[in-house]
C-alpha cells in the first residue's frame, strides 16, 4: 500500500471498506447490473428520489442487487440550499428508504435546486456567510430529522455569483458550522478549476479534508479549452485520474464511486475504470 499523508479521522464513518469502489446505477444499466457478481463492484449508488416506492420490474430488481451490494444514496431533490421550506415527507422518505436498505450513507448536493416548484437543475449558491449560515441551518434540521450526519458534495457551477469569499472557504464554513461530512467529487473539482481559472491542487488543500468519507469520479464534456460540462456521460480523463491520484494522497483510500449517467457502454468498459480506481487506491499511481 502506498504511504499515504492522511489528515485526521474523517468526521463521518459511511460503513464501506476503505478500498471500496462502486458504480452509479440507472435504470437503463439493470440488466447490465443483474450479470454483476460480488468482487466486481464493492456497492453501488442510486438518486434515493428514482427508487422511493417502485415497484414491478424495477423494484424487484432493485431488491436483489441490495441483496448482492451495499447501497449508498445521492440525493437530488433536498434543495438544501434553497429558501422553500424542507420538504419533510421526502426526508422522512429517504429515512424509510435507508432503514429498509440498510444504505451505508446519504449524501446531497451543496446546491439549490427549488424555490415554489422543482428546478429540475443543480443551482449554485451564493459564497457569503449569510449563505454558509442558512445552509448550515438547513443540514442541521435534515441530520436532526433523519437522526444520521449527511455529506454534502463540492458542486460544478458556470457562473460566478456575487461572493464574499472563496469556493474552498464556502464549503469548509458550511461543514464545519453543520457538522456534516463531505463527498469529494474529483470530475467537479477539475471542472470548476477550469472553468474559473483556479488551481486544482491548491483548491484541494484549502478544503477540511478531514471530513471527507467519500468520492465521486466521472466524465465530463468538452465545450471549448476553457469550458468543461459535468455530464457524467463520458470516460474519465487523464487529468482527472491524476487528480484522484493526489486526492488519494491527501485523505488516504477513501470508498469510490464511478459515475455513469448516460452514453452506457458495455459493462466490461466500466468495470475497467472501476479496476483503475482499485489500481490507483493500491498503489498511489494512476497508470494507463
Amino acid at each position: 500500500m502506498p504511504q499515504y499523508h492522511v489528515q485526521q479521522q474523517s468526521a463521518i464513518q459511511p460503513g464501506l471498506a476503505a478500498d471500496a469502489v462502486g458504480l452509479g446505477l440507472r435504470r437503463g444499466m439493470l440488466d447490465a447490473f443483474s450479470e454483476l457478481q460480488p468482487g466486481d463492484i464493492d456497492f453501488f449508488e442510486v438518486a434515493p428520489e428514482n427508487w422511493i416506492d417502485l415497484g414491478g420490474r424495477f423494484g424487484k430488481a432493485f431488491e436483489a442487487l441490495a441483496e448482492k451490494f451495499p447501497v449508498t444514496l445521492h440525493g437530488l431533490s433536498l434543495n438544501i440550499g434553497g429558501f422553500a421550506p424542507l420538504d419533510y415527507a421526502l426526508i422522512d422518505d429517504i429515512a424509510a428508504f435507508i432503514d429498509r436498505f440498510d444504505c451505508r450513507l446519504y449524501s446531497e448536493h451543496l446546491t439549490y435546486c427549488g424555490d415554489s416548484g422543482h428546478l429540475y437543475d443543480l443551482m449554485p449558491i451564493p459564497f457569503t456567510d449569510e449563505a454558509v449560515a442558512h445552509v448550515a441551518e438547513r443540514v442541521i434540521e435534515v441530520q436532526r430529522r433523519l437522526g444520521r450526519k449527511i455529506l454534502l458534495e463540492n458542486a460544478s457551477y458556470y457562473a460566478a455569483l456575487d461572493s464574499q469569499m472563496t469556493e474552498s472557504q464556502f464549503i469548509t464554513g458550511v461543514l464545519e458550522e453543520a457538522d456534516c461530512g463531505l463527498l469529494l467529487d474529483v470530475n467537479n473539482v477539475y471542472v470548476n478549476s477550469v472553468n474559473h481559472g483556479y488551481d486544482a491542487r491548491q483548491f484541494l488543500r484549502e478544503l477540511p479534508l478531514e471530513r471527507a468519507a467519500y468520492m465521486h469520479i466521472a466524465g465530463h464534456f468538452d465545450e471549448a479549452d476553457d469550458l468543461k460540462v459535468d455530464t457524467h456521460g463520458a470516460p474519465v480523463i487523464e487529468s482527472v485520474w491524476q487528480l484522484l491520484g493526489e486526492c488519494y494522497g491527501h485523505c488516504g483510500s477513501l470508498p469510490t464511486l464511478l459515475e455513469r449517467d448516460f452514453n452506457f457502454p458495455p459493462m466490461a468498459e466500466l468495470l475497467d475504470e472501476v479496476s483503475r480506481i482499485r489500481d490507483v487506491q493500491a498503489t498511489g499511481e494512476v497508470g494507463q
